[in-house]
């Protein structure tokens, strides 16, 4: 039999207008579009099998079920729009994920204001391979064109091939009869293929899926990506307007005794370091994206971060200091510094709770006769800050209005600048003692510094984004030699302590670009590392204390250390950071449920079995038995689960009413 390019644009035509081809279409290109995001995410452990697939198609069923309950130019407008959309979140999740690697949500959405300043940032992440996930909007686009140039009236198609009110015949009630059944079909089937095996694995390996706040990649590997956001909305519905106001009696019992057990060990206020610098100013600068790898390091011969460098020879630096954000990066560093709890595991607490109570380093202080303030020179809305920065009392918030933009650079004022006139505003406006907290800005993604601002020679990182990234931390670090001469000149460096962390890592994943840096190759453990640990560096009045110190500590460590070398006791709040000058040993929990207690270092398996994970010996660096990080993993999870009850159910002031 011999197809002409007429009876070949017949079948074609009665394919694309026939109910059942049109539906088969959609969730066929859906599915595809799922199994590129997942191909392009590398998660570690995690692969899309047959039973996922299954889930995928159920959760597709299930999102577009009602379409047959629709007349023709209904069904057919409502399968475009749901391609549309999905595409549009599919995509979105696999950019976002190339930046966080993490999934969108409900509570990231509603900071669109966040993602519209990212600019430049989206843009590096974007690769010309992408336009293949749009091939069929251009195919649809060009069948439409084609339809219009050639004039073939919807009509008369609809009559021939179509699907139109009556598409089975003229017996209207009949017609309504088949779509109905057909939705109904597609509903039952969608509930069986997504929701029973979902069901299924968190009764098993996926035990406790539903009940504990897992890391979204984890969920995803569970319940695939529709599904994931199906729950995400869910659990955004029930704490926005359901029953989700009152926690679970077992997790309020499990906070109680965490605090009650903190508040009964014996006090620090026997030591030496205790109130030694009381009623010293206090500055804490959090350096954005300012990672430990390249401190001490030089390229072409110069050093990276000279000033950083020569500072720590007359301050404490920690080597091990790890960063504890989620997905409010930034946000979050800040909230763990100052409010020394866990960040959510979804979204920012800045955005979802800033009106919450919480024992925040400046409210206390201030209690203690400080004055409180914070310096950030970008839009004051921007992570929701305004409004957390006056429930966390603040004095004043000098945000991007504040300051004269002298120097532009990047996202607003460069640090040079932002850190000169930070000072003056402390100098002249400010009464003492004081706390100051800036956030820098000059060396956040994608990295571009102007070439007049290009000091080193990064060699054979050049034109790349890991070479712009070591350019931006040397100005920062420039910048932040400068900061320290003022406070020096104006006669406050020797009556302030004085801290310099990083926020988050660098966004940069590509491990061979380390081990050329390095020059050496490097193992999960080191990458794990490289990742999740930034600088603290900490210059006391005197200079007393200084050296280099290996035990880990983290962010959620910076307010009771600082309430420690100010004589004030952090017994009495809620907080979860260590002090690092009690002389304890101490767990630090990074918010994907690895943690480290100096002695070993679990990293997670992304589907959040625990057997799943590696357990690292770190004397030897090289991987031991699982069962020698069961204790802390086990540790780490109740101060999570903690975390975040107090957190999510707004626990501190029925804590200290006595519930």
């Amino acid at each position: 039999m011999v197809f002409t390019s007429s009876s070949r644009s017949s079948t074609l035509r009665r394919l694309l207008h026939h109910p059942l081809s049109l539906y088969l279409l959609f969730i066929a290109l859906m599915l595809l579009k799922l199994m590129w995001l997942h191909h392009n995410l590398h998660a570690y452990n995690i692969t899309m099998g047959l039973l996922d697939n299954i889930i995928a198609i159920g959760s597709l069923l299930l999102i577009s079920f009602w379409t047959w309950w629709l007349p023709r130019k209904g069904y057919k407008i409502s399968l475009i729009a749901l391609n549309l959309i999905l595409t549009a979140l599919i995509y979105a999740d696999m950019v976002y994920y190339r930046y966080f690697q993490d999934f969108l949500t409900i509570p990231v959405l509603l900071q669109a204001k966040q993602v519209d300043a990212l600019g430049d940032s989206i843009a590096t992440l974007l690769k010309p391979s992408d336009l293949l996930f749009f091939a069929d909007w251009i195919v649809f686009v060009i069948y439409g064109v084609v339809r219009i140039l050639t004039r073939r009236s919807d009509a008369n198609r609809s009559s021939r091939y179509g699907y139109n009110d009556l598409p089975y015949g003229h017996n209207r009630s009949k017609t309504r009869t088949r779509r109905f059944t057909a939705g109904s079909i597609a509903l039952v089937l969608g509930l069986s293929l997504a929701v029973g095996p979902i069901y299924y694995y968190s009764k098993t390996w996926a035990k406790g899926l539903f009940d504990n706040n897992w890391w979204n990649v984890s969920m995803y590997n569970v319940t695939g990506l529709l599904a994931f956001h199906g729950y995400d909305l869910y659990n955004y519905a029930k704490d926005q307007i359901g029953s989700g106001s009152e926690a679970d009696p077992a997790d309020v019992e499990l906070v109680k005794s965490f605090f009650t057990e903190k508040q009964n060990q014996p006090s620090q206020t026997g030591s030496a370091l205790f109130g030694k610098y009381k009623d010293s100013n206090v500055i804490v600068v959090q350096g954005e994206a300012f990672m430990n790898f390249m401190i001490g390091q030089s390229i072409g011969g110069q050093e990276i971060t000279p000033h950083f460098n020569e500072l720590m020879k007359e301050s404490q630096y920690y080597s091990h200091f790890y960063h504890q954000t989620g997905q409010g990066r930034t946000s979050d560093a800040d909230f763990g510094a100052n409010i020394s709890l866990h960040p959510l595991p979804i979204g920012s607490a800045f955005v979802r709770y800033a009106d919450h109570a919480y024992d925040s380093l400046p409210s206390i202080l201030k209690d203690n006769g400080y004055s409180t303030n914070v310096f950030h020179a970008y839009e004051s809305g921007f992570w929701n800050r305004y409004t957390m920065y006056q429930n966390m009392n603040y004095d004043k918030f000098y945000s991007k209005n504040d300051f004269v933009q002298d120097d532009p650079l990047g996202w607003s004022l460069s640090d040079l600048s932002f850190f000169r006139q930070s000072v003056e505003k402390m100098d002249s406006e400010v009464s003492e003692p004081f706390y100051s907290f800036l956030i820098t800005l000059s060396s956040h993604h994608p990295y571009a510094l102007p070439v007049d601002k290009q000091e080193l020679d990064v060699g054979e990182f050049q034109g790349t984004m890991f070479g712009n990234y070591l350019q931006s931390v040397h100005y920062v670090d420039s910048a932040l030699g400068s900061l320290v001469e003022d406070l020096k000149n104006r006669g406050l460096w020797d009556k302030t302590i004085f801290m310099f962390y990083g926020d988050h890592d660098n966004s940069i994943k590509e491990q061979a670009q380390y081990e050329n840096f390095l020059g050496r190759s490097l193992n999960q453990l080191d990458m794990e590392q490289i990742m999740n640990e930034v600088p603290l560096l900490v210059h006391l009045p005197d200079g007393g204390e200084a050296g280099t110190f290996d035990e880990p500590a983290g962010q959620l460590d910076i307010t009771p250390s600082v309430l420690h070398l100010l004589g004030i006791s952090d017994q009495s709040y809620y907080h979860m950071g260590n002090d690092v000058y009690d002389g304890s040993s101490r767990t630090v929990v990074l918010r994907n449920g690895a943690f480290t207690d100096g002695s070993v270092f679990y990293i997670p398996s992304d589907d959040y079995i625990y057997e799943h994970g590696s357990c690292y010996d770190l004397s030897s660096r090289g991987e031991t038995d699982i069962n020698a990080c069961r204790a802390g993993h086990d540790e780490a999870s109740k101060r999570l689960r903690v975390s975040d009850t107090i957190i999510t159910y707004d626990l501190i002031t029925r804590l200290r009413e006595g519930l």
